[in-house]
């Protein structure tokens, strides 16, 4: 059983910075497809990021490209969320997902594990 361990996350304020980690247990983390999903309050989750394992392609939502960057180190078996530039509207709870046979999607249906969540609280 893969398990996944989100931290970084906290109360910044608007136009500060956060880095979350994401942490995978098992060995075959490398050939996992990785993404990121935020859940507001009241809200559906909604895809982030990802980052597939075979070139290390990146996507990104509208909403955050050019302020969050996702990468991997698949020597530490985590993956990364640098969230820069940060709104009030990126206030969630934000969610690792891996996907065993390495793609990569904008939905979180095909996602195989999940990460019990970290919060993101951004103040204006």
């Amino acid at each position: 059983q893969v398990q996944l361990v989100e931290s970084g996350g906290g109360l910044v304020q608007a136009g500060g910075s956060l880095r979350l980690s994401c942490v995978a247990s098992g060995r075959t983390f490398s050939t996992y497809g990785m993404g990121w999903f935020r859940q507001a309050p009241g809200k559906e989750r909604e895809f982030v990021a990802a980052i597939s394992w075979s070139n290390f392609g990146t996507y990104y939502a509208d909403s955050v490209k050019g302020r969050f960057t996702i990468s991997r180190d698949n020597t530490k078996n985590t993956v990364y969320l640098q969230m820069n530039s940060l709104k009030p509207e990126d206030t969630a709870v934000y969610y690792c997902a891996g996907c065993r046979d390495g793609r990569v999607s904008t939905m979180s249906a095909m996602y195989d594990y999940w990460g019990q969540g970290t919060q993101v609280t951004v103040s204006s």
